[in-house]
């Protein structure tokens, strides 16, 4: 596989950061991924937004323009094997020469990129839907920033992946927030529920597309939060994410989701979602330049 570092493009496995690395020592960086369908990058302008607003949440400079960014994404996507690609982009505040809490001076950052076979969900999940676990969100209060220190993130993930399950949707206080590694949308009498856009979740690119078909389509949704009780009386759940799309949650906590016609298996709102964020996905790679 090939990756970029520091204005280099080289194979993934000669890349070399140093130990003194900010992002080694005190996850001090942010990052963002990209899903690539045939070589074209989904979205590419909201990533670069929300990796702008990642990095000014924590205080760092943007080390490239936007054209710049568009140029080396490109050229990376070009010269890795793989059409359908996850492109994954970190920022660091770089490596200075000593270990010290306060910002450096003068120390450029550290700037990596990789791409990788894009992993979707198979055939049989689509129709089957996936199982989840539920558990407290002991991430800390700035869940809006992509940041790269993700391990309570990566601690919830290994539950459900210990009970077999896809994934963990997380609660804070009695509210629904978001699952270990995407969004969370419910359905309620035929309406469309998610959690607000707020310090307590990721801004999920994915989320926002749903929302715009929603609309689009006239489908009824809110945008509120969501109480435990709520989540677990749901007719239908689904979790959003730049690689699993949209994609129906059947089990929560080993409980099947859903009204008696489809208890168990992806609701009809859920179904009709994917459906047409698979059209608005072909629609986009359609249009002229893509």
């Amino acid at each position: 596989m090939r990756a970029y570092l520091d204005g280099h493009f080289l194979p993934l496995h000669e890349a070399r950061i140093s130990p003194m690395d900010r992002g080694f020592l005190y996850a001090d960086g942010v990052y963002e991924v990209i899903p690539v369908y045939s070589r074209f990058p989904f979205r590419l302008e909201e990533h670069l937004r929300r990796l702008q607003n990642s990095l000014d949440g924590i205080r760092l400079a943007n080390p490239h323009s936007l054209e710049e960014w568009h140029s080396k994404i490109l050229q990376l996507i070009a010269e890795t094997e793989f059409d359908d690609q996850a492109l994954y982009i970190q920022i660091t505040r770089g490596a200075d020469t000593r270990r010290d809490a306060c910002f450096p001076e003068n120390v450029p950052q550290t700037v990596f990129m990789f791409s990788a076979p894009l992993v979707a969900p198979t055939p049989e999940q689509r129709e089957s839907g996936v199982r989840a676990l539920t558990a407290p969100d002991i991430r800390w209060l700035r869940c809006d920033l992509k940041s790269v220190s993700l391990l309570a993130n990566v601690l919830t993930r290994q539950l459900s992946a210990d009970a077999g399950a896809t994934e963990t949707i997380m609660l804070r206080d009695g509210f629904l927030t978001e699952g270990s590694a995407s969004n969370v949308f419910i359905v309620k009498d035929g309406v469309i529920l998610s959690p607000p856009k707020d310090h307590l979740i990721l801004p999920g690119i994915t989320y926002d597309v749903v929302l715009e078909l929603a609309e689009k389509h006239e489908a009824a949704h809110e945008v509120r939060r969501i109480g435990e009780a709520e989540l677990r009386a749901a007719d239908e759940i689904w979790i959003t994410s730049s690689s699993k799309e949209v994609l129906a949650i059947t089990a929560l906590d080993n409980t099947p989701v859903g009204k008696d016609g489809w208890r168990g298996r992806p609701g009809p709102v859920t179904c009709q979602m994917y459906a047409w964020f698979c059209e608005f996905k072909e629609q986009v790679m359609r249009r002229p330049g893509a």
